[in-house]
Protein backbone atom coordinates (compact mmCIF):
# COMPACT_ATOMS: atom_id res chain seq x y z
CA UNK A 1 0.00 0.00 0.00
CA UNK A 2 1.45 2.94 -0.93
CA UNK A 3 1.14 5.91 1.46
CA UNK A 4 0.39 9.61 0.67
CA UNK A 5 1.78 11.82 3.19
CA UNK A 6 -1.00 14.02 2.34
CA UNK A 7 -3.51 10.90 2.66
CA UNK A 8 -5.72 11.00 5.53
CA UNK A 9 -5.74 6.95 7.04
CA UNK A 10 -8.14 5.04 8.34
CA UNK A 11 -7.23 2.68 11.06
CA UNK A 12 -7.65 -0.01 8.72
CA UNK A 13 -4.85 1.03 6.70
CA UNK A 14 -2.86 1.18 9.14
CA UNK A 15 -3.01 -2.19 9.94
CA UNK A 16 -2.93 -3.32 6.93
CA UNK A 17 0.39 -1.72 5.66
CA UNK A 18 2.62 -5.09 7.88
CA UNK A 19 2.20 -7.67 9.88
CA UNK A 20 3.40 -5.83 13.02
CA UNK A 21 3.27 -2.16 14.47
CA UNK A 22 6.54 -1.58 16.19
CA UNK A 23 5.53 -0.51 20.14
CA UNK A 24 8.31 2.03 20.84
CA UNK A 25 9.37 3.70 23.52
CA UNK A 26 12.10 6.49 23.49
CA UNK A 27 14.13 8.50 25.96
CA UNK A 28 16.55 10.04 24.20
CA UNK A 29 15.29 12.30 20.85
CA UNK A 30 18.53 11.73 19.13
CA UNK A 31 17.83 7.98 18.84
CA UNK A 32 14.02 9.07 17.00
CA UNK A 33 15.23 9.12 13.78
CA UNK A 34 17.99 6.89 13.40
CA UNK A 35 15.43 4.37 14.95
CA UNK A 36 12.71 5.34 12.21
CA UNK A 37 14.83 4.70 9.51
CA UNK A 38 16.37 1.34 10.39
CA UNK A 39 12.64 0.26 10.63
CA UNK A 40 11.92 1.68 7.44
CA UNK A 41 14.32 0.00 5.75
CA UNK A 42 13.15 -3.35 7.13
CA UNK A 43 10.04 -2.62 5.17
CA UNK A 44 7.84 -1.27 8.70
CA UNK A 45 6.48 2.09 8.03
CA UNK A 46 3.52 2.04 10.88
CA UNK A 47 5.27 3.41 13.69
CA UNK A 48 3.89 3.92 16.95
CA UNK A 49 5.76 5.86 19.58
CA UNK A 50 4.05 5.81 23.02
CA UNK A 51 3.73 8.99 25.15
CA UNK A 52 5.10 7.31 28.22
CA UNK A 53 8.81 9.29 28.36
CA UNK A 54 8.73 13.12 28.73
CA UNK A 55 10.38 13.21 25.16
CA UNK A 56 7.57 11.31 23.02
CA UNK A 57 6.23 14.56 21.58
CA UNK A 58 9.88 16.02 20.40
CA UNK A 59 10.52 12.07 19.02
CA UNK A 60 7.58 12.33 17.27
CA UNK A 61 7.65 15.43 15.85
CA UNK A 62 11.56 14.68 14.88
CA UNK A 63 9.96 11.35 12.44
CA UNK A 64 7.42 13.20 11.26
CA UNK A 65 9.90 15.96 9.79
CA UNK A 66 12.69 13.62 9.05
CA UNK A 67 11.72 10.20 8.10
CA UNK A 68 9.26 10.99 5.08
CA UNK A 69 8.96 7.35 4.30
CA UNK A 70 7.74 6.57 7.95
CA UNK A 71 4.34 7.12 9.13
CA UNK A 72 4.63 7.82 12.43
CA UNK A 73 1.68 7.58 15.33
CA UNK A 74 1.24 7.85 19.04
CA UNK A 75 0.17 5.32 21.61
CA UNK A 76 -0.87 5.51 24.92
CA UNK A 77 -3.49 8.10 24.41
CA UNK A 78 -5.50 8.95 27.44
CA UNK A 79 -6.71 12.25 27.08
CA UNK A 80 -7.59 14.95 24.91
CA UNK A 81 -4.64 16.73 25.96
CA UNK A 82 -2.62 13.28 24.18
CA UNK A 83 -4.47 13.68 21.26
CA UNK A 84 -4.29 17.06 20.39
CA UNK A 85 -0.85 17.35 21.19
CA UNK A 86 0.02 14.18 19.24
CA UNK A 87 -1.35 16.06 16.26
CA UNK A 88 0.21 18.84 16.27
CA UNK A 89 3.40 17.25 16.27
CA UNK A 90 2.69 14.97 13.46
CA UNK A 91 1.02 11.93 14.13
CA UNK A 92 -0.52 10.51 11.31
CA UNK A 93 -2.44 7.62 13.88
CA UNK A 94 -3.33 7.39 17.71
CA UNK A 95 -3.73 4.28 19.81
CA UNK A 96 -5.22 3.86 22.56
CA UNK A 97 -4.69 1.45 25.60
CA UNK A 98 -8.70 1.84 26.40
CA UNK A 99 -11.71 3.20 24.85
CA UNK A 100 -13.94 5.43 26.05
CA UNK A 101 -16.58 8.09 23.97
CA UNK A 102 -14.51 10.79 25.35
CA UNK A 103 -11.17 9.86 23.93
CA UNK A 104 -12.99 8.80 20.36
CA UNK A 105 -14.58 12.11 20.30
CA UNK A 106 -11.08 13.78 21.15
CA UNK A 107 -8.87 12.06 18.45
CA UNK A 108 -11.99 12.61 15.96
CA UNK A 109 -11.37 16.12 16.64
CA UNK A 110 -8.10 16.27 16.60
CA UNK A 111 -8.05 14.38 12.74
CA UNK A 112 -6.22 11.81 14.30
CA UNK A 113 -7.34 8.15 13.21
CA UNK A 114 -7.47 5.95 16.47
CA UNK A 115 -6.90 2.15 17.22
CA UNK A 116 -8.82 1.80 20.35
CA UNK A 117 -7.82 -0.67 23.30
CA UNK A 118 -10.13 -3.27 23.97
CA UNK A 119 -10.04 -6.04 26.71
CA UNK A 120 -13.87 -7.02 26.91
CA UNK A 121 -16.72 -7.86 24.79
CA UNK A 122 -18.98 -4.55 26.41
CA UNK A 123 -15.83 -1.98 25.16
CA UNK A 124 -16.02 -3.85 21.85
CA UNK A 125 -19.44 -3.03 21.83
CA UNK A 126 -18.76 1.00 23.07
CA UNK A 127 -16.34 1.19 20.36
CA UNK A 128 -18.45 -0.12 17.90
CA UNK A 129 -21.47 1.99 19.05
CA UNK A 130 -19.03 5.38 18.22
CA UNK A 131 -18.02 3.84 14.97
CA UNK A 132 -15.16 1.50 15.62
CA UNK A 133 -14.49 -1.74 13.99
CA UNK A 134 -10.13 -1.71 13.88
CA UNK A 135 -9.43 -2.20 17.67
CA UNK A 136 -6.27 -2.68 19.37
CA UNK A 137 -6.78 -6.08 21.76
CA UNK A 138 -4.38 -5.13 24.90
CA UNK A 139 -2.84 -6.63 26.72
CA UNK A 140 -3.65 -9.77 24.42
CA UNK A 141 -1.91 -12.20 25.97
CA UNK A 142 -2.86 -11.31 29.93
CA UNK A 143 -6.66 -11.08 28.41
CA UNK A 144 -6.92 -14.37 26.92
CA UNK A 145 -4.66 -14.50 23.87
CA UNK A 146 -5.67 -16.44 20.93
CA UNK A 147 -8.60 -18.16 22.70
CA UNK A 148 -10.44 -14.57 23.53
CA UNK A 149 -9.83 -13.87 19.50
CA UNK A 150 -11.13 -17.20 18.30
CA UNK A 151 -13.87 -16.32 20.73
CA UNK A 152 -14.89 -13.37 19.57
CA UNK A 153 -14.76 -13.98 15.75
CA UNK A 154 -18.54 -15.10 16.57
CA UNK A 155 -20.47 -12.06 18.05
CA UNK A 156 -17.98 -9.95 16.66
CA UNK A 157 -17.39 -10.64 13.00
CA UNK A 158 -17.06 -7.85 11.19
CA UNK A 159 -14.19 -6.29 13.47
CA UNK A 160 -10.57 -6.43 13.00
CA UNK A 161 -8.17 -6.49 15.89
CA UNK A 162 -4.36 -5.76 16.47
CA UNK A 163 -3.42 -7.64 19.51
CA UNK A 164 -0.52 -6.04 21.90
CA UNK A 165 0.67 -7.20 25.19
CA UNK A 166 2.86 -10.33 25.60
CA UNK A 167 3.01 -10.32 21.82
CA UNK A 168 6.84 -11.36 20.55
CA UNK A 169 8.29 -13.21 17.41
CA UNK A 170 7.30 -16.70 19.06
CA UNK A 171 3.56 -15.95 19.54
CA UNK A 172 3.15 -13.34 16.32
CA UNK A 173 2.67 -16.30 14.11
CA UNK A 174 -0.37 -18.11 16.08
CA UNK A 175 -2.20 -14.51 16.23
CA UNK A 176 -1.75 -13.34 12.72
CA UNK A 177 -3.13 -16.92 11.34
CA UNK A 178 -6.75 -15.92 12.84
CA UNK A 179 -9.01 -15.00 10.51
CA UNK A 180 -10.08 -11.36 12.59
CA UNK A 181 -6.38 -10.41 13.35
CA UNK A 182 -5.16 -7.67 11.07
CA UNK A 183 -1.83 -7.28 12.57
CA UNK A 184 0.24 -7.69 16.09
CA UNK A 185 1.67 -4.96 17.45
CA UNK A 186 5.16 -5.47 20.15
CA UNK A 187 8.09 -4.20 21.32
CA UNK A 188 10.73 -6.90 20.03
CA UNK A 189 11.19 -4.79 17.55
CA UNK A 190 12.98 -2.53 18.67
CA UNK A 191 14.70 -4.14 22.21
CA UNK A 192 16.05 -1.68 24.07
CA UNK A 193 19.61 -2.31 24.39
CA UNK A 194 19.62 -2.13 20.56
CA UNK A 195 18.36 1.27 20.81
CA UNK A 196 20.94 2.33 23.38
CA UNK A 197 23.69 0.91 21.23
CA UNK A 198 22.66 2.68 18.44
CA UNK A 199 22.27 -1.00 16.93
CA UNK A 200 20.67 0.02 13.91
CA UNK A 201 21.22 -2.63 11.39
CA UNK A 202 20.07 -5.34 14.41
CA UNK A 203 16.82 -3.04 14.55
CA UNK A 204 16.35 -3.34 10.60
CA UNK A 205 16.76 -7.19 10.51
CA UNK A 206 14.06 -7.71 13.18
CA UNK A 207 11.97 -5.24 11.26
CA UNK A 208 12.52 -7.40 7.52
CA UNK A 209 12.08 -10.58 9.67
CA UNK A 210 8.15 -9.08 11.02
CA UNK A 211 7.55 -7.80 7.57
CA UNK A 212 7.65 -11.31 6.42
CA UNK A 213 5.03 -12.89 9.01
CA UNK A 214 2.59 -14.35 6.81
CA UNK A 215 -1.00 -13.03 7.41
CA UNK A 216 -4.44 -14.83 7.60
CA UNK A 217 -6.73 -13.50 4.63
CA UNK A 218 -9.13 -11.20 5.89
Amino acid sequence: MAVNPTHSLTPREVMADAPVIPVIVLHDVAHAVPLARALVAGGIRMLEVTLRTPQAIACIEAIAREVPDAVVGAGTIRTASDADAAAAAGARFGVSPGYTPTIGRACREAGLPLLPGVATGSEIMAALEDGFTALKFFPAMQAGGPGMLKAWHGPFADVVFCPTGGISAGNAGELLSLPNVACVGGSWLTPGDAVKAGGWARITALAKEAKALQRAAQ
